[in-house]
């Protein structure tokens, strides 16, 4: 109870009585006798501090709590500006001034009543483009409610924008650099370029044929696919083929054959010879992203790297923007000052590990089917050469390009061609992986080199389950066509020692290595084993995505003998088989794999440079690798070798495995991985000498057996390194990149409606 309150109504109607009491002609005693009275005590209940809530305010404003900061201003204030002006504001500044972030401190707080406060504090943007901005601000606050509040105006975001002004950052954008493999070749620039396409209504049966051929060669593509496109297209439609420069054009513009449609324009252009899945592309900024990039200094127009090595090095492909920060008249437009300026860094120039020629030919040898290829350096970690099909036109991307139009094709293609199959392909390795099972059973001492198993058709270990080997299904087949199972891929084995096992990929052998060793309480040893080999984990090599596979611990006897095939659920990418068969090359050290060479700025020394790094050893003691080495050369060249008959006359140091690998519907994916081991017969093989070794991955999605499809790439991929070119044909080649059954041209289809 407020008792001063009380005191003055007494006091009141005490005057008010004497008052009466006088126009009676008579005194009145209120209660009796009168007293003096007690001066009333004033209690008086202090002001909050003023400093914390612009200390909040400063904090909200700092995680861009546009709500939270609105709901501290004074009522008058907020009567004055909508929550939706006030944010606006607010964002449009920080874009302006390139701003990600800022500093504050309060300087000062000063109440001057109950009901009225002054604090000042200094904010510090940190902007991208124009440096710190550093400013002392005076705000004024209201006592409502017993709350402080702020009285708010523009002035508090920068004193120069009191009275509307606004903010004008002219920015100075300049070219994205290039992109080059390890020799120099380009491999994306700004180009004058021509888009290519067919127009179906002016073609003859000549000038098709002539077109097929052409532009075969000329974008590096399949004819028979631009043969299937021609039959299958109707009268009048425009096929877009490819894009190229206007110097490699020169030849077939020199041609010219009817219906040859060409559409110059220049732009960022994708050379061919040059994979997509690990340039990646650009692309003009969302609306979602637009804030951040403008905070980075982006004007908000620029294209910006999306996926690969374009994403990855964005800060080093943009360059450095510079511009000039304004604060302009409202009303005219005028500038009334300027607050900061700084000049553009020209952007630098970035050199992959990636050899051109391998990367090429890695592409060619997958034309026609999905899969990866995947070629290492053994012994340092750089990737030659890593390609995915289907892939891409990353050309496709550029807005300016008359063949832009097939970009929603490319983007709703149920194959997925933007995925990197090669670093987020998630497969089951199948036999591939039995070197992990290998190494398991050796380092476990329940297992010798010397050590062997009657690999029949049939193996009964498990009950009531009957699992058969890779040579009764091949025997099975044999008798389909009528023929007999006298063949040594179609008879059993026998008895083969551990080695031999693997060199026969074996599944009795290694069901049985994963029986024994669960039987032993060691059902997990092949699992940590593969985890010590890099996968189920990130290989690191960070300029381009990747998934991390799956390796789980088995949690029964079947999981440990499907684990121990690399079926079940087991999953490996093809680079994290490069890379473990590059460890089991070099000695044992998994390397990060990498496929940035260097970057190099228009002047001064290279911001980045290549260096092997070394992230971790295979548990194999010397001997145990040794053996492994040994086996995956019989895998080649012992004749009984999984390998051996489809690289027959590969007379070259190499040592590898066959997979062929269930995938759960269709066919099996086809493997085959291995690694060369020139630097130990540079005396027996001329073509070594001043050569890295390799490890090379392939996998051929939906085939067949790895021995057939992946195991040739693989002998190619060895003879373009070393010899510079194929030095055999497929077995599915009439000539180099040439199948053998092509497709003929057919007659110019019946016209119909040219669309729209």
């Amino acid at each position: 109870m407020k008792v001063f309150r009380l005191t003055n109504l007494t006091l009141a109607l005490f005057l008010l009585l004497s008052a009466c009491s006088a126009g009676s002609g008579g005194p009145f005693h209120f209660g009796g006798t009168p007293t003096s009275l007690a001066t009333p005590p004033i209690r008086k209940t202090p002001a909050p501090d003023a400093q914390e809530p612009v200390l909040a305010y400063l904090d909200a404003f700092a995680r861009e709590d546009y709500a939270g900061m609105y709901a501290m201003l004074t009522q008058v204030s907020r009567e004055g500006v909508s929550l939706e002006d006030f944010s606006r504001q607010h964002v449009d500044a920080l874009n302006k001034m390139s701003a990600a972030s800022f500093d504050s401190e309060i300087l000062s707080a000063l109440v001057n009543s109950p009901y009225s406060a002054q604090v000042a504090y200094r904010i510090i943007y940190q902007t991208a483009l124009v440096g710190d901005i550093s400013r002392d601000i005076l705000v004024n606050l209201n006592l409502e409610d017993g709350v402080w509040k702020l009285q708010w105006d523009p002035g508090m975001i920068l004193p120069e924008l009191v009275g509307g002004n606004r903010l004008a950052m002219d920015y100075q954008v300049p070219a994205r650099g290039d992109i080059y493999d390890r020799d120099g070749n380009a491999m994306v620039t700004q180009a004058q370029a021509i888009a290519l396409g067919i127009d179906t209504g002016a073609l003859t049966p000549e000038s098709a044929a002539i077109l097929a051929t052409e532009l075969a060669r000329l974008c590096e593509l399949n004819r028979e696919d631009i043969v299937n496109d021609i039959n299958s297209a109707g009268f009048g439609w425009y096929i877009p083929v490819c894009e190229t420069t206007t110097e490699d054009a020169s030849r077939i513009m020199a041609l010219y054959p009817s219906g040859l449609q060409t559409f110059p324009y220049e732009s960022r252009f994708y050379h061919q010879r040059a994979d997509s899945s690990v340039l990646g592309y650009t692309q003009f900024i969302s609306a979602e992203e637009l804030d951040a990039w403008r905070r980075r200094g982006y004007r908000g127009d620029e294209r910006i790297g999306a996926s690969g090595i374009e994403k990855w090095a964005e800060d080093y492909l943009a360059g450095q923007h510079g511009g000039s920060l304004y604060v302009v008249d409202p009303n005219s437009g005028q500038i009334i000052s300027r607050i900061g300026n700084s000049d553009p860094q020209p952007a630098s120039s970035v050199y992959l590990t990636l050899d051109q020629n391998m990367q090429y030919y890695a592409q060619q040898a997958l034309t026609g089917f999905r899969g990866a290829v995947v070629v290492l350096e053994r012994d340092t970690g750089r990737v030659l050469a890593l390609a995915s099909s289907p892939g891409f036109d990353a050309n496709l991307f550029e807005p300016d390009n008359y063949n832009n139009s097939a970009l929603a094709d490319l983007l709703n293609d149920p194959r997925q061609p933007l995925v990197n199959r090669a670093t987020q392909g998630q497969y089951p390795p199948g036999s591939v992986f039995k070197v992990v099972t290998f190494s398991a059973a050796l380092e476990s001492g329940l297992f010798l080199p010397e050590t062997t198993l009657d690999c029949q058709y049939d193996w009964t270990v498990l009950t009531d389950q009957v699992r058969y080997d890779w040579t009764y299904e091949h025997c099975q087949d044999r008798l389909a066509r009528g023929d007999f199972c006298d063949t040594s891929d179609s008879q059993p084995s026998g008895v083969l020692t551990l080695p031999e096992g693997l060199m026969r990929s074996c599944n009795p052998w290694f069901w049985q290595i994963g029986y024994d060793l669960n039987s032993y309480d060691r059902g997990a040893d092949i699992a940590k084993m593969a985890r010590a080999f890099g996968f189920g984990a990130s290989t690191g090599i960070e300029q381009l995505a990747e998934a991390t596979g799956q390796i789980n611990d088995p949690t029964d006897v079947i999981q440990v003998v499907n684990q121990a095939i690399g079926q079940g659920d087991v999953l490996v990418t093809p680079l994290q088989i490069a890379s473990m068969m590059a460890a089991i090359g070099n000695g044992g050290t998994l390397y990060r794999p990498q496929v940035v060479e260097k970057v190099i700025p228009i002047s001064g020394d290279p911001i980045v440079i290549f260096k092997p790094e070394a992230r971790g050893t295979l548990p194999l003691r010397p001997d145990n690798l040794e053996v492994l080495q040994d086996a995956m050369w019989s895998v080649i060249h012992d004749s009984r070798g999984t390998a051996n008959f489809s690289l027959r006359g590969f007379d070259f140091p190499a040592r590898g495995k066959t997979g062929t690998a269930e995938s759960g519907s269709g066919e099996p994916h086809a493997w085959f991985a291995g690694y060369t081991d020139c630097s130990d017969y540079v005396d027996e093989y001329p073509v070594c000498e001043g050569k890295q070794d390799l490890a090379i991955a392939v996998i051929v999605e939906n085939i067949g057996e790895g021995s057939e499809y992946a195991a040739p790439i693989f002998r190619r991929m060895v003879q373009v390194f070393y010899w510079g070119s194929p030095q055999s044909l497929f077995p599915w080649e009439a000539s180099y990149g040439v199948p053998r059954t092509p497709t003929p041209i057919g007659g110019i289809p019946t016209k119909t409606k040219n669309p729209d």
